[in-house]
Order: structure tokens, then C-alpha cells, then sequence
């Protein structure tokens, strides 16, 4: 899994952490499947198709648009070594009694319910190659309960447990799976809605990708259902 030439899946591909891991593993020589809602986002974000990278637009909520862009990239690469599951999304300010099913919905389905759909897709093709890697990325708030979080700690906790479960199921099966809890990371979004806060404190996109190229390495084989803090100076 260290060599250049892997197969990489990035999803959530056009937003700042999405580009820096692709960038993290470009730079390792792999080649790369980046997957985001809009195609737009991604041209964007990446050019156009190439024999290293192709672009899919797909909403990680339906299974079925997920399967397509799964099939879609087994047939072009011929297999899938890396799965990075980085699209999410945030909402905050209300108690839990007062949050509604629209946020619940929100933030459970993008979360997590596109990790399920993503392994569904995923998982099988790893298991016919006898080996991959899945690296999560959940939070360090889902480590405990916080006010007017509580839609957010509960969907990324979620994450935590998905990916000790499935690490307990793959292990043997020589897939790893292991997930990040970043604090704060540093992306524009962040710094136009906290702007008298130090985002010098927070977590570089740069470096919360090299944590997950290493576990997606060879250097973290032995490396299952870990939930690993990046926390900057947070």
C-alpha cells in the first residue's frame, strides 16, 4: 500500500480538506477518483479527467448514485485501494429539544449515513483484491456531549463506532479502517464565520492529509479502528 500507483477514493473532494488530500496523494503518485455533488465544484477544484484523476458527481446520500460512481471507477482503474471519506457537514446553535428533523436529517445522512453507502459500494471490490484502506474523518467533538451540538456530536460519534465496527469485521480480511478527530481545521469557511479567533491554532488541511496518507500506508498495517486526534494547538 506504500508503493506509488495506488487507486484513491476521495469524497467531499472539492471542498479545502477534500483538496488537500488529493493533493497529499497525488504527490505520493497514486491516482485518484474525486467524488463531490457538483461536477462544477470539481472542474473547479481539479481541471479536467485524466489518466491519473477522474471526476464524479455524485450525491453520497443515494445509494444508488453512489454504486454508479463506484462501478463507473472499477472500470476505468480496474480496482479500489484507498477510500477517504471526507465529505461532511456542520450545524450548530439550538438544544436538542429544539432541533429539527431537517438538521438531524442534515447532518446524519452527510455524516454518516454516506459512510455506509460509500463501504456498501466499496468494500466488496477491496475484499476481492484481498487488501485496501479506509481512513473516516469524524471529529474531536464526538468524544463527548456539548450544547447546542448535539445533531453534530451524535452523527459524528456515529462515525467513531462505524469505523470500529468495521475495522472488528475487516481486519482479518487484510482492509484497514481508521478515522481522525480534527478540532478546528483551518479552511476559509472557518475563518469568514470565527474571524477574530487564531486559526494559527487550528489544523492545517496540509497536515490532517499526512495523517491520513499514513494510515492509509503500509506504515499503519497494524493500525485498526483507531480514532486518532489532530487537534493543532486547539
Amino acid at each position: 500500500m506504500s508503493t506509488a500507483g495506488r487507486v484513491v477514493v476521495v469524497t467531499g473532494a472539492a471542498g479545502a480538506l477534500g483538496r488537500a488530500v488529493a493533493a497529499a496523494f497525488a504527490a505520493a503518485g497514486d491516482r485518484l477518483v474525486l467524488i463531490d455533488v457538483r461536477r462544477e465544484a470539481l472542474t473547479a477544484a481539479f481541471g479536467d479527467d485524466s489518466a491519473r484523476q477522474w471526476l464524479a458527481a455524485a450525491d453520497l446520500r443515494v445509494q444508488a448514485e453512489v454504486d454508479a460512481v463506484v462501478a463507473g471507477a472499477l472500470q476505468r482503474f480496474g480496482r479500489i485501494d484507498v477510500l477517504c471519506n471526507v465529505a461532511g457537514g456542520f450545524r450548530m446553535g439550538e438544544a436538542v429539544h429544539e432541533t429539527g428533523d431537517d438538521t438531524w436529517n442534515f447532518l446524519f445522512d452527510l455524516n454518516a449515513r454516506s459512510v455506509v453507502h460509500m463501504a456498501r459500494a466499496v468494500v466488496p471490490a477491496m475484499l476481492r483484491n484481498g487488501r485496501g484502506a479506509i481512513v473516516n474523518v469524524a471529529a474531536r467533538a464526538a468524544l463527548a456531549g456539548a450544547g447546542s451540538m448535539g445533531a453534530y456530536v451524535a452523527s459524528k460519534s456515529v462515525v467513531v463506532r462505524l469505523t470500529e465496527t468495521m475495522a472488528a469485521e475487516l481486519r482479518e480480511r487484510g482492509i484497514n479502517v481508521n478515522c481522525v478527530l480534527p478540532s478546528i481545521i483551518d479552511t476559509p469557511d472557518n475563518r469568514a464565520a470565527m474571524p477574530d479567533a487564531d486559526p494559527s491554532r487550528w489544523v492545517a488541511t496540509e497536515d490532517l492529509a499526512q495523517v491520513m496518507l499514513f494510515l492509509a500506508s503500509d506504515a499503519a498495517r497494524a493500525v485498526h479502528g483507531a480514532a486518532l486526534p489532530v487537534s493543532g494547538l486547539s
